[in-house]
């Protein structure tokens, strides 16, 4: 893949450190049936391609960053080399590999993602930069703050829809024995009879990466960690997309409940979603009563 003069040398290292990790994860892709594989929760499997993925991500930003803090899926978090507890002023933030039931099913839609994120004050940090790595279809979603958002060396903007019945968002349903199971159901009753369609492909991180490549037209979940938004929040904006909770506020990234979409489009997708959480609140409270 051709390295574009865009890159910062943070990014120029996260290239190569996704890169090298995807060429490990495809070739556990190619056997994925003699993966073992245990259970962490319903729905949500860790395998050893996780683990791998994870310690070569580790290991590869570690040299090149040695004083940067580390926030994995996997193996949680670590600080950078002289770094005080706690008082990391860059860390990585990586999903090593999202999408895991696709992975493990054979299906070719997960990625690898890695977001940067900066302290800013003690209390306060903000995301900066981006990159999500599908090795299976050799897509790499970059994007650094100010400086745009990228697909390989292609510049990205989100969709111009501006007609809900034009619209196609993604989404992610909750799966077994998962909260907001209604909150969903709710809301999913609300838009469909709205819009083109609803998809969703089991991949946070790329449905937020495919909303900066205008495929969709916006995304909304609740319940995300950090590791599966940070570099795919980074990703929309500078595609020029609008990024929110359902309230229209910025506690996404804290709460992972985010509504993402095109400047005409989100302001719509965050309503319904809005209205379907408080039809689902309004539905317990009645159960109560």
């Amino acid at each position: 893949m051709a390295v574009s003069p865009r890159l910062s040398p943070a990014m120029n290292v996260l290239h190569q450190a996704v890169q090298k990790a995807g060429r490990r994860l495809l070739r556990d892709f190619g056997e994925v049936e003699n993966l073992q594989v245990s259970s962490k929760g319903p729905g949500d499997f860790v395998s050893q391609a996780d683990l791998r993925a994870e310690q070569t991500l580790k290991e590869e930003l570690a040299r090149a960053r040695p004083g940067w803090a580390f926030l994995g899926e996997e193996g949680g978090q670590t600080e950078g080399a002289g770094a005080a507890d706690g008082a990391w002023e860059w860390r990585w933030v990586v999903d090593p590999l999202d999408g895991t039931t696709n992975f493990l099913h054979g299906i070719p839609h997960w990625a690898i993602s890695v977001g940067v994120e900066k302290r800013i004050a003690e209390d306060k940090t903000e995301l900066v930069a981006g990159c999500i790595y599908n090795p299976a279809a050799n897509e790499l979603f970059w994007a650094e703050k100010g400086m745009g958002a990228f697909l390989n060396d292609r510049r990205l903007r989100v969709s111009g829809r501006r007609e809900m019945v034009n619209a196609v968002f993604a989404t992610g349903i909750p799966f077994a024995k998962v909260q907001r199971k209604v909150e969903f159901s709710m809301t999913l009753a609300k838009l469909m009879p709205q819009v083109a369609g609803i998809r969703r492909f089991g991949s946070a991180a790329l449905d937020l990466a495919w909303v900066a490549a205008g495929r969709y037209d916006g995304y909304w979940e609740l319940g995300l960690h950090r590791w599966d938004i940070a570099a795919g929040l980074v990703m929309v904006r500078e595609a020029g997309g609008i990024v929110t909770d359902p309230a229209g506020g910025e506690g996404f990234y804290e709460a992972g409940h985010v509504v993402c979409g095109n400047p005409a489009l989100q302001p719509k997708l965050r309503e319904v979603v809005a209205e379907g959480i408080a039809a689902a609140e309004a539905a317990r409270a009645a159960q109560r009563e």
